[in-house]
């Protein structure tokens, strides 16, 4: 079955060629990093059996945040953290989506407006929760930036995960949400979240650039109930490490066009789409983040600034404390994402014993 990366080493230079204008650094670099991940471009290890005699090489993940071959591991790892912090209450998923007239705004000025989602957004939060009229408590939420939809439309969105209930203003108890099946009202969190990305793009210098029609309608924030937190969280973990297309989906490569399986948001049955190639490539490169960009981001008592203040909330619940989670990333030496241990002989099943390590392959100046 073909890959992101056949794709990419195919169509790529063409892409690249046509595109000089327009393409965006981390963008060619999420290219780079894909096309070569797992190949002797990116440097490894030539094992040799102790039994048999044959060689094999194993070379490294590219290790970028968008290649699908070798992010599954850490996707894993932050899901354990995540369950692992869950409160015994219930849970809520609030998104906020951006307006589709400010996507454009959002293309050019990625870092600035995605940054300003997740501000401004979590300010409404905290503030229509603190509002004694609606809950009168602080939040703890964690949230995860999303762009695309099933069939790689560009779509900006943050999900948060949320405890359904907050800590009292002078700490000394847990208030949970006054209304079954909702923490806060939509539509006063929709106009206020609003307002306050109105006022981030002003200070910005970028409100010119929106329509003005935006901010006469009304913004869509939606909440629902999320049981324990566990079924959210682990819906949100392969956002947090993947491509916006994982390998498994591309089910074709033919004569300049790529087809890929995806699940129809309207009824929820699986669908293919043919693209062109170039379109192909260009959906899938606007939901490369800018470079140092955090996908994944905790406010109220669940920032690494308040940990005091979760301990308390899980004192109030009575919750046990988390196991801390020592683990670290699998560290890629061997190719074993690949689905093989370098470790046994592929042929025979004797030992492997390094014989040479083989550095990176430097890349030619542009």
């Amino acid at each position: 079955m073909p890959e992101l990366a056949d794709v990419f080493r195919l169509h790529g230079p063409a892409y690249r060629a046509g595109h000089k204008g327009s393409l965006l650094p981390s963008q060619a670099a999420a290219m780079d990093a894909i096309e070569t991940c797992r190949t002797e471009a990116c440097g490894g290890h030539v094992y040799i059996c102790g039994e048999c005699g044959g060689l094999r090489y194993s070379y490294h993940s590219c290790g970028n945040r968008h290649c699908p071959k070798c992010q599954h591991e850490l996707a894993s790892l932050w899901l354990g953290r995540q369950t692992g912090q869950l409160l015994p209450v219930p849970y809520c998923l609030i998104t906020f989506t951006l307006p589709q007239e400010l996507r454009a705004l959002a293309r050019l000025h990625q870092k600035l407006v995605y940054g300003a989602l997740f501000r401004e957004s979590a300010a409404a939060l905290l503030e229509l929760a603190r509002d004694p009229r609606h809950l009168g408590a602080d939040l703890g939420f964690t949230g995860v930036l999303h762009t695309w939809t099933r069939d790689l439309q560009y779509h900006p969105h943050v999900h948060y995960v949320a405890p359904a209930g907050g800590l009292a203003p002078d700490g000394s108890r847990w208030i949970p949400q006054k209304y079954r099946g909702w923490l806060l009202p939509v539509r006063a969190l929709g106009s206020l979240f609003r307002g306050k990305l109105r006022h981030a793009l002003r200070r910005a210098g970028l409100l010119g650039e929106a329509p003005a029609a935006v901010w006469r309608k009304p913004w869509v924030v939606h909440i629902k109930a999320a049981g324990t937190g566990e079924a959210a969280f682990k819906y949100l973990a392969p956002y947090v490490y993947r491509a916006a297309v994982s390998n498994s989906r591309i089910v074709a490569l033919d004569q300049g066009r790529v087809t890929y399986r995806y699940r129809r948001s309207d009824t929820g049955a699986e669908a293919l789409m043919t693209l062109a190639a170039d379109e192909f490539i260009r959906r899938l490169l606007q939901h490369v983040l800018p470079r140092g960009f955090v996908r994944v981001r905790s406010y109220g008592f669940y920032s690494s600034r308040r940990r005091d203040d979760l301990a308390l909330v899980r004192g109030l619940l009575g919750a046990d404390e988390p196991v801390p989670d020592d683990s670290e990333p699998p560290a890629d030496q061997s190719g074993a994402g690949c689905g093989q241990s370098p470790l046994r002989c592929p042929r025979c099943g004797g030992p492997l014993i390094l014989l040479l390590k083989l550095p990176p392959r430097k890349r030619a100046p542009p």
